[in-house]
């Protein structure tokens, strides 16, 4: 057998097996989970009037900031996902299974692997049930064209797969399950101070370099243009960059330490 062979074989294994902790621990799915959704019905139905007034010169009406706040929500639901992430693999190294992976002859890098794709496919399902109830609750794209939607999913599975990798570092440099969550809160957090509720336009001067070019914000405004028809501008570039500059940082980030001899 290759070693192509036994490093797929070895990545399916562990993905069966991440995926398995998921199904046996659901709660922490579920929390992640809730907290966008809950986002978006408050935002809707009890801040709606009052956020919608600053989007465009004249405001905009409740139907008008859905459409605006999906494209946000969505990649909140990718950033909240992920901290999932960086907690199962901080709980893999705290009870030394990680040590014992490292004693078998299995492929090096298929647990990495398997925590990596099994967590971009919770955030493509967990992306699908918020956009669901965005549906419901009255999100409509219908200009964008097929070849669109296909940019637009593939743009949120290569920002799954960024913050995927960073979060696995965070999740190998982390003592215990609640420092994994601490250190991996910038990933919720970040959404807040972006572009995602209101434009950048409509937030302090001093602030807007830090709301503008931070890596949620130029992804969201991906999103929007290629959903909604708004400008993309140079954003596009921009969260492509964040993407490739993440993955890059989180791989060589996560490699390290796993390679790393234990003490």
């Amino acid at each position: 057998m290759s070693s192509l062979s036994l490093a797929v074989r070895d990545s399916t294994t562990m993905l069966r097996r991440n995926l398995l902790h998921v199904r046996r621990y659901p709660s922490l799915t579920l929390n992640l989970l809730l907290t966008p959704v809950m986002l978006l019905l408050l935002f809707v139905y009890v801040f709606g009037d009052v956020m919608s007034a600053g989007i465009g010169s004249g405001g905009a009406d409740r139907s008008e900031y859905i459409a605006y706040l999906v494209p946000g929500v969505l990649l909140m639901t990718v950033g909240g996902t992920t901290v999932g992430s960086a907690v199962s693999v901080s709980m893999d190294m705290s009870e030394g299974i990680i040590a014992r992976f490292r004693t078998m002859a299995i492929h090096r890098g298929s647990v990495l692997v398997g925590h990596v794709v099994g967590s971009v496919l919770q955030c493509v399902m967990s992306v699908l049930l918020v956009g669901a109830v965005a549906v419901a609750m009255g999100f409509r794209a219908t200009d964008a064209t097929a070849l669109e939607w296909i940019a637009a999913f593939g743009l949120l599975v290569l920002f799954s797969l960024a913050l995927t990798w960073i979060a696995v570092g965070m999740g190998m440099v982390s003592p215990n399950a609640e420092a994994a969550s601490n250190n991996a809160l910038p990933l919720i957090f970040l959404p807040l101070i972006s572009s995602a509720f209101v434009p950048v336009d409509a937030m302090p001067g001093w602030f807007q370099p830090i709301a503008e070019y931070q890596p949620f914000t130029p992804a969201i405004e991906t999103l929007r243009g290629l959903l909604l028809g708004t400008g993309i501008g140079h954003n596009g570039w921009l969260a492509a960059g964040w993407c490739v500059a993440l993955c890059a940082l989180g791989y060589f980030w996560s490699k390290a330490v796993f390679d790393r001899d234990p003490k």
